[in-house]
């Protein structure tokens, strides 16, 4: 190892191990901050609270790691530049990426080691951390029942809401509200409310008592009349006093080194995580199989020739509608077969029915159509927490190897950003970082709550962040070895102002040209140096005889020393224009006809909205077609010309395809611009 490379590493330690020691303090004082309801007046020993410590310090280094790496980072280089010690660098020929090098190779084997740690380490801790706290959470019921939400408490089925707990074991309770469900467990039939309560217990006993003031007890009845069970009877009375006994005999046995949970993603290392959404997707294949399966037995499918007729399973739970939905059906068939036997029916299938059997026919249909549509709305209530469940092990999953290439990325975002701000120390650097990690931070977390949601790609939302990072990191590396500065304002305003073609202002306007008569525009082509014009007015006068009708094979013709090459080029730029003008045309009737159908869409107009999307489509597809022969222009116009390196970017074109209206005019303003070089190229 080299000096230079010594120095360097030995300067980023003894950055990077204090600032990541400060950093961890910090988040260790906000999680104690956190969970101090949960750790407070549990008469908890120091060995439980140092487990608990513990158990979360491994979960805060997808946080301290790549805000200590980007702070680090920036604190470093920024020292060196502010120091001109780069500057003493590149004098002897080291370039800055010869001096990131050792601590580029450094970084990516953090980068592997946070892999192994979050695969290995993050899960045994979450893994120990969740049973802690759920063992801890027993200790004492009360500490149990979050307020403003209903919480299980006792028995199976009883759940309990109050608005506010206070004493110092949060013994006594404000508006309660309790639900007990019935017999089978499958609704709510005993609600109590009290205007107080108070939670009693006893050292010697496993029962503790829930004493209720001043309430109210409703109780469902359930009738055994099928007419009367309409009418939703209940019983009601009044208490000023009334204790329920809740057996806490679980509550007291607590042993907070017990670990039953096991099965959360976050517990999971790579393999774990491959098996469980392996398994998770196969159970997902096979609820949409019952479903598809459910609804087409609901139909009732069936075909002449079938020597069964159709059946409805279900049971005891079989629905009235399918039952006369057989009725019909059979009926149907019944009919069917005497008019296959007379003769091929091709007309309307109704008109073989009487006006009874068809009310029946077309009221069976809508009722099974309505079924169907219940069965499909109620299913897929039932599988989004099954979609959640597996978008969070897919995002755990690819979490794992994101978090490693976090890390070099902020890496090479923070080393030449320092370099660039040439700025040391706390200050500066400690608001750029904060103020980047904050930004890399929330779009992480914004891109996995939508994607535990089901409104964006799981694999996408653990790496989104990272990505955005990624070409901020290789712009800032770029302007860091090319010695330029953070910003560079002219590289901005200057395509700008050729794409809305705003002149300088000492820019020289021609419009005096027009005046001129088509021999003296001649005269200007030969002698402009005699006549004191600038170069560009050969252009200009070129560009006015041809708006009059005097084309460029013309003046060639008359003696105008021009090469033909130019003619073409013309030709090419023409071309060009006239694509480009039935590509805007075709985008924005595409964009307009997109826009009508959400519009449709929203307002329940699916016919309108069907032809809308159809047409949007042919209107983009045939817009492509425009857009590739204008990208064929531009690609002959440069070959044309010689000068195939000056043509656009290909992200340019890229980007052009889908935002057509910007990238259209940064390609005009540049074929413009190398139209007339050209032009006076071939002038010479």
């Amino acid at each position: 190892m080299k000096i230079l490379d010594r120095y360097i590493l030995t300067s980023y330690f003894k950055t990077f191990f204090s600032v990541f020691i400060i950093l961890v303090l910090i988040f260790v004082l906000q999680t104690i901050w956190l969970y101090i309801k949960e750790l407070a007046g549990k008469d908890l020993d120091i060995v439980v609270i140092a487990k608990f410590l513990l158990y979360f310090l491994p979960k805060l280094m997808p946080l301290v790691l790549p805000l200590t790496i980007l702070l680090a980072s920036i604190m470093v280089f920024g020292s060196f530049a502010e120091n001109y010690e780069f500057a003493a660098m590149k004098s002897t020929g080291i370039s800055l990426q010869r001096a990131m090098t050792g601590l580029g190779i450094f970084i990516a084997i953090l980068g592997v080691l946070t892999f192994l740690f979050s695969n290995n380490v993050i899960p045994w801790a979450e893994y120990n951390s969740y049973n802690l706290r759920k063992n801890i959470a027993k200790i004492k019921p009360a500490m149990g029942i979050a307020e403003g939400q209903f919480n299980p408490i006792g028995e199976s089925g009883t759940n309990i809401k109050v608005e506010e707990k206070s004493g110092d074991n949060d013994q006594y309770l404000k508006n309660v509200i309790i639900h007990k469900k019935g017999t089978g467990g499958r609704k709510n039939t005993t609600t109590i409310v009290a205007e107080t309560g108070e939670l009693i217990s006893s050292d010697s006993s496993s029962v503790i008592k829930l004493v209720l003031h001043d309430g109210n007890y409703y109780e469902d009845r359930i009738p055994r009349k099928t007419a009367d069970k309409k009418k939703y009877p209940f019983a009601k009375s009044l208490f000023k006093t009334y204790i329920i006994n809740i057996d806490l005999s679980d509550f007291n046995n607590v042993d907070v080194d017990d670990k039953n949970y096991t099965d959360k993603y976050n517990m999971l290392d790579i393999s774990s995580l491959d098996y469980t959404i392996d398994s998770l997707t196969n159970k997902r294949s096979e609820d949409h199989k019952i479903l598809s399966k459910t609804l087409y037995q609901r139909a009732n499918i069936y075909k002449p020739g079938m020597t069964k007729e159709p059946t409805i399973e279900g049971g005891d739970d079989i629905n009235p509608i399918d039952i006369e939905k057989k009725a019909i059906i059979n009926q149907t068939f019944e009919n069917e077969e005497t008019v296959e036997k007379d003769s091929i029916y091709s007309g309307e299938i109704l008109d073989l029915f009487n006006t009874k059997t068809k009310s029946q026919i077309v009221n069976v249909s809508l009722s099974g159509i309505n079924s169907a549509k219940q069965l499909v709305t109620t299913k897929r209530a039932n599988l989004k927490p099954t979609k959640s469940l597996y978008n969070r092990h897919i995002i755990s999953f690819h979490e794992k190897f994101a978090l490693g290439f976090a890390c070099v990325i902020l890496f090479f975002v923070g080393a030449p950003l320092g370099a660039l701000i040439r700025k040391g120390g706390i200050g500066l650097p400690m608001v750029i970082a904060i103020l980047l990690f904050l930004t890399y931070h929330f779009i992480g977390i914004f891109a996995m709550n939508s994607a535990k949601n089901g409104g964006f790609n799981p694999i996408l939302a653990s790496w989104f962040s990272t990505l955005i990072m990624l070409p901020l990191s290789i712009f800032l590396t770029k302007r860091a070895t090319e010695d330029k500065g953070l910003f560079d304002m002219d590289s901005i305003t200057d395509p700008l102002r050729k794409m809305f073609n705003i002149k300088p202002q000492n820019s020289i306007d021609y419009k005096f040209l027009q005046s001129y008569t088509n021999e003296e525009l001649i005269d200007v082509i030969n002698n402009y140096e005699a006549l004191e014009h600038k170069e560009e007015s050969r252009y200009e006068a070129i560009k006015i005889l041809n708006s009059r009708d005097v084309s460029t094979k013309t003046l060639r013709e008359d003696g105008l020393a021009i090469q033909a090459g130019f003619e073409k080029s013309q030709k090419i730029n023409k071309d060009y224009s006239d694509h480009t003008k039935f590509a805007i045309t075709l985008y924005s009737i595409g964009a307009v006809l997109l826009i009508l159908f959400f519009v449709f869409k929203n307002n329940k107009l699916p016919s309108l909205a069907i032809a809308s999307i159809q047409l949007s489509i042919i209107s983009f597809a045939i817009y492509i077609i425009y857009y590739i022969k204008s990208l064929i222009n531009v690609k002959n116009f440069y070959a044309n010309i010689n000068k195939a390196n000056k043509k656009p970017n290909v992200i340019m074109l890229i980007v052009g395809l889908p935002l057509y209206m910007i990238g259209y005019l940064f390609i005009k303003s540049k074929l413009k611009e190398d139209l007339k070089q050209n032009c006076l190229d071939s002038l010479k």
